[in-house]
């Protein structure tokens, strides 16, 4: 992995954590618990929308776009067993 493409995941995590904790809790994390949310959602939104045959598109839009919609799926889940 080449040192651009590590800072293209921590830029991209760092805006999808930020818009998942903007969206589902009303703040963000702080900017590591942004970058690990964001990069977690970027698995999460990537597996989804290959099982559900969805193909967003390319370039950085479509990737913070993935990424945030997977964060805002771990963060509802984790509020959810987190109440339980």
């Amino acid at each position: 992995m080449s040192s651009h493409s590590l800072i293209a995941w921590l830029v991209i995590g760092a805006v999808a954590g930020w818009l998942a904790g903007t969206f589902v809790k009303g703040g963000g994390f702080g900017l590591l618990g942004d970058i690990v949310v964001g990069v977690i959602g970027a698995f999460i939104g990537g597996w989804l929308a290959g099982v559900l045959g969805i193909h967003v598109g390319s370039g950085w839009i479509s990737s913070i776009l993935t990424a945030a919609v997977g964060a805002v799926l771990l963060l509802v889940v984790l509020r959810a067993v987190r109440r339980a």
